[in-house]
């Protein structure tokens, strides 16, 4: 089981991929994690030493590295699809799945957590939607290139599951 959970931040990757991996009893990574770990520094210390290009590039490695393993579950971060052909990568490997609750619960969920979002924190409720629609439309292109799409924010784990499992 290769499992690639994508979506835009606030979609509920992380706490998904948690439940999932426990439910199938696989190892679980979140990839923004893991280049947080690797790189011993922030995501946004990284992206202001060292460069989108240098992020996007160790996120593409270790996204390969990973998924060498037989068994996982790994929640990518909202961009991971949209550079170096990771994509097609995660498609070929595994079953991809992307989260895709309403942009209402996205917005709601990051305004709530924003003060640990650097890139988003500054923005006022209305900046932030308009943001997250903008962003969301460029991805949305990559997004939907996906095996599975779960777009209920009411979704259960069984709901989950048998949507993987029997597709």
């Amino acid at each position: 089981m290769k499992i690639f959970l994508l979506g835009f931040m606030g979609a509920g990757k992380s706490y998904w991929g948690k439940q999932l991996a426990d439910h199938w009893n696989v190892p679980y990574y979140d990839l923004d994690e893991v280049i947080v770990e690797t790189e011993e520094m922030a995501i946004s210390d990284i992206f202001a030493t060292k460069g989108e290009d240098y992020f996007r590039e160790k996120e593409s490695m270790l996204l390969r590295e990973l998924s060498r393993q037989e068994n996982f579950l790994i929640s990518c971060g909202g961009g991971t699809p949209c550079f170096q052909d990771n994509m097609d990568f995660m498609n070929d490997k595994g079953t991809t799945v992307w989260i895709n609750p309403p942009l209402e619960t996205m917005v709601e969920r990051l305004t709530r957590k924003k003060h640990k979002r650097p890139l988003i924190q500054d923005l006022d409720d209305q900046d932030l939607a308009d943001f997250v629609e903008k962003k969301l439309a460029e991805r949305r292109p990559f997004y939907e290139q996906s095996r599975h799409i779960i777009s209920s924010d009411n979704i259960t784990l069984d709901t989950f599951t048998k949507n993987i499992e029997h597709a």
